[in-house]
C-alpha cells in the first residue's frame, strides 16, 4: 500500500535525523526548518511519529498480505 510506503519513508528520516543527533549532535529537520520549536519541524517530527506508529502495524501482517502489497 502506499500508506506503507510513505510511513517506511518517514521513518527511515526519523531514524537517520536520530542517528545524526546520536552521532554527531546534528539536528538536521531543526537545521533545515528553522530550529526544534519552528511549526515546520514539529509538523516533520509528529508526521515521523505517527509514521512509526503505523509501522508497528506492519510487523503483524500476515505473509500473503505482505506479498499483496508488494506485488501491486
Amino acid at each position: 500500500m502506499v500508506i506503507d510506503k510513505i510511513a517506511l519513508v518517514l521513518t527511515i528520516i526519523g531514524a537517520l535525523n536520530w542517528g545524526g543527533i546520536g552521532l554527531f549532535g546534528f539536528d538536521t529537520v531543526a537545521f533545515l526548518c528553522g530550529g526544534q520549536m519552528a511549526v515546520l519541524s514539529r509538523i516533520i517530527y509528529a508526521l515521523v511519529g505517527l509514521a512509526g506508529l503505523w509501522s508497528i502495524t506492519l510487523l503483524f501482517q500476515r505473509g500473503e498480505e505482505r506479498s499483496a502489497h508488494h506485488a501491486v
